[in-house]
């Protein structure tokens, strides 16, 4: 079951300067920088009330972010969607009809288990399940 917003993944290209905009013009404290060599990615992640901003930024040009940024620039890249049973989650989306990116969860930044939803099903939106890694 979904539980609420996790998180709104934002694309960018220098994550230092962007990550100084935050700090210096919104007033938000940088909890963690984090990179996930999975997705080839450095990460920051901030916290705004209940939902956390996280900065993307690729460490490879042939990195699905690099691609984004390539093709739409910085900004908004996925919002991601904090549940309970990741597994239960996907299968559900899976049940009505959404097209998955992974059918499977594999570990992303903040210690979580992650998985996207095609945004050709999702209206556009790119869409992340996410749950804390169990122990």
């Amino acid at each position: 079951m979904i539980q609420q917003i996790d998180h709104i993944g934002i694309a960018v290209k220098d994550l230092e300067e962007v990550k100084a905009y935050y700090e210096k013009s919104l007033g938000l404290k940088c909890e963690a920088t984090e990179e996930v060599e999975s997705q080839k990615v450095r990460t920051a992640f901030f916290h705004a009330g209940e939902v956390h901003i996280e900065l993307l930024e690729p460490t490879d040009p042939e990195s699905p972010i690099a691609k984004f940024l390539e093709k739409k620039g910085e900004g908004i890249h996925h919002i991601a969607f904090r549940t309970d049973n990741i597994e239960g989650q996907l299968q559900h989306a899976k049940d009505s009809g959404v097209k998955l990116i992974h059918e499977v969860p594999f570990e992303g930044a903040a210690n979580k288990l992650v998985a996207f939803l095609h945004p050709k099903s999702t209206h556009g939106v790119l869409t992340e399940f996410c749950m804390e890694k169990p122990d």
